[in-house]
């Protein structure tokens, strides 16, 4: 999916009366009263998120002028914010990739959960005993990292 928001603009914009931004040469400069302060490719949008929560979290800028500046929700920069003052700096940089993964189906339950399909539990009341829905323990079977009781 393409990025198509935040707009950098080529010229200086001014976010707030001290603080300004602009691109060039693929690069993003944020000033502070003319004199460049941070600055990060155009493309990396980790470092855009640390900065501006930053720049929300020192209270240099407010999310309303960001919001007008990029054209993003100010919403965004509030949750950036947020996750820099709960997670910290690694949290923009290192960031945990869950997606794709069963965050329920643990090996420990993986285990317990073939332990109870081999002692002849139904899918359904095993999905009760260890506390997951039983389309998980189906789609678990299905891909093999379960498997049911022969008769």
């Amino acid at each position: 999916m393409q990025m198509q928001l935040p707009l950098f603009p080529s010229n200086t914009r001014l976010i707030n009366s001290t603080w300004g931004v602009f691109e060039k040469e693929e690069f993003v400069y944020y000033l502070h009263n003319g004199s460049p302060v941070y600055c990060h490719h155009r493309d990396d949008i980790n470092n855009y998120r640390f900065i501006t929560a930053n720049l929300v979290n020192n209270k240099s800028c407010l999310p309303s002028e960001l919001s007008k500046t990029f054209g993003v929700n100010r919403k965004n920069f509030q949750r950036y914010a947020k996750r820099l003052r709960e997670e910290g700096i690694k949290s923009f940089f290192n960031p945990v990739d869950n997606r794709g993964k069963c965050y329920k189906m643990t090996p420990d339950k993986l285990q317990e959960t073939q332990e109870y399909l081999d002692s002849g539990y139904s899918q359904l009341k095993t999905a009760q005993k260890v506390g997951v829905s039983e389309t998980a323990i189906r789609y678990h079977i299905k891909k093999g990292t379960l498997k049911k009781k022969k008769k």
